[in-house]
């Protein structure tokens, strides 16, 4: 975390109630998501800030890589600048919206949204298909942790069958394609436990 980065945060009480909980798992489409938030109204905050303010959530894109058969998800061992998070598993790549994510003053949310998600997504991966496209599955969100309680994860999945194209960056620390079923057996962050129970909803988990 640098000083000077600014995160895109929407304060927490122009939220729906449903996606603010101690945990919230929330289906939802796109233009849903799209709509609330656009309504709500986003401002970009100095990250240092943000992450010591529960009155606001900072929008994190969260993508998980699947397999077309939902067999196997792709893993990653947390070793990066959020310390809070070291040594937890995670199958959600994506960080923080920055004002780069904001080509102009009329980008629109949804713009700075996808942008923000591929950007974080051309980061962490050196290597993916480019016919494997993120589809939304909706939010989570829990104030159990001190890292949950200043975020709020918009959960993308790509589903791919060719996971040996997709190659990690350096950030992706022991990143490996692991049974679905068994991810149970592994120390998650609680953001992936969540997000493993929303799309299960689809795919039938």
């Amino acid at each position: 975390m640098t000083k000077n980065e600014t995160v895109l945060c929407i304060k927490k009480d122009l939220l729906p109630d449903a996606w603010v909980q101690q945990t919230s798992i929330v289906p939802l489409d796109l233009d849903g998501f799209i709509e609330t938030c656009s309504a709500a109204g986003f401002t970009f905050i100095n990250r240092p800030d943000a992450e010591n303010n529960p009155s606001y959530k900072q929008i994190i894109p969260y993508v998980i890589l699947q397999t077309a058969n939902f067999e196997k998800t792709a893993i990653y061992n947390r070793q990066g600048s959020e310390n809070r998070l070291h040594d937890l598993w995670s199958i959600g790549i994506g960080g923080h919206i920055n004002p780069i994510d904001q080509h102009t003053p009329h980008t629109s949310f949804k713009q700075i949204l996808m942008s923000g998600m591929e950007r974080e997504l051309t980061e962490e991966l050196d290597q993916r298909p480019g016919d494997d496209l993120p589809v939304f599955m909706g939010v989570i969100s829990e104030d159990v942790t001190d890292v949950g309680r200043v975020h709020l994860g918009a959960v993308f999945r790509i589903l791919t069958p060719a996971p040996e194209q997709f190659q990690p960056g350096s950030e992706l620390f022991q990143f490996a394609w692991k049974a679905t079923k068994h991810l149970d057996q592994l120390n998650l962050e609680l953001w992936s436990t969540l997000a493993l129970k929303l799309i299960s909803h689809s795919s039938g988990i």
